[in-house]
């Protein structure tokens, strides 16, 4: 398993950064779970899923950083110390995350503190949750009579904006996957109409995806702010946007009250 290499010394310890996939349990990598199986403390986030954490080692210290819109229990750079610290006293650190760390995930700046640092790490690609919600809800993100790009993008920029390329998002013939976006999705449903995309183009909200609480509202731009109003959804929600979202009456092939999942 290939390591970082840094010019300074490095602690006995390590960190670990981790993706733990979009909540089904059993779409973890083997090395996730072997890791999670031997670490000392995992450091984790609010989109992993319970069922997820019941792979932890008893015994391990379970440190709590999970952050939302407006509700962070660390900030950044407090998560990004905490790590530094933990691998000096010599412990093996998993730096656990929803979906995959380096999409949206903030992995690539915890990882330049460590290296900064000389703090030794590895990571563990995990499911993005483009790729494994989509495939729970029954929508392949390409297709070749619909989509021959995907672009995914963050509904929930640095500076608390969603000032997104507008343009880039309106091109034909793509799927526009977005992270983080249910809180400006009427935002983002304007302003797509606003540079030239079709009142009618299809779109999907899905929330929780993978697991046993999963649901699917499929709407268009014109009135999916409604749909998202009516139906109650909150935060997580993966929201695709794109002629394949229509071929979801047809491949939808997971259901979330036979499926046993454990949310």
């Amino acid at each position: 398993m290939t390591t970082n290499a840094t010019t300074a010394a490095s602690p006995a310890g390590r960190v670990y950064l981790v993706g733990a996939g979009p909540g089904d349990p059993e779409l973890l990598t083997l090395r996730a779970v072997h890791l999670l199986q031997q670490t000392d403390v995992i450091v984790y986030d609010h989109l992993v899923s319970a069922a997820v954490l019941d792979f932890v080692r008893p015994g391990a210290e379970r440190i709590y950083a999970g952050k939302r819109r407006n509700e962070h229990t660390l900030r950044q750079e407090q998560i990004n110390t905490l790590l530094v610290g933990l691998a000096r006293e010599g412990k093996h650190v998993v730096r656990l995350k929803g979906g995959d760390p380096f999409i949206f995930g903030r992995g690539g700046e915890e990882l330049q503190t460590l290296a900064a640092h000389g703090v030794a790490f590895e990571v563990v690609p995990g499911v993005t949750a483009a790729s494994g919600v989509s495939s729970y809800a029954g929508i392949p993100l390409t297709h070749r009579d619909y989509a021959q790009s995907c672009l995914f993008v963050t509904g929930h920029l640095k500076d608390g904006t969603a000032a997104l390329d507008w343009p880039a998002m309106v091109r034909l013939r793509q799927t526009v996957v977005i992270y983080m976006g249910l809180g400006g999705l009427s935002e983002i449903c304007r302003q797509m109409m606003a540079h030239g995309a079709t009142p009618d183009l299809p779109i999907a909200v899905v929330q929780n995806g993978s697991v046993a609480t999963q649901k699917v509202v499929i709407g268009t731009l014109a009135d999916m702010p409604q749909r998202v109003a009516d139906e109650g959804l909150v935060s997580p929600c993966l929201t695709i946007i794109g002629e394949v979202v229509k071929l979801h009456g047809s491949l939808a092939w997971f259901q979330p009250e036979t499926a046993g999942i454990t949310p």
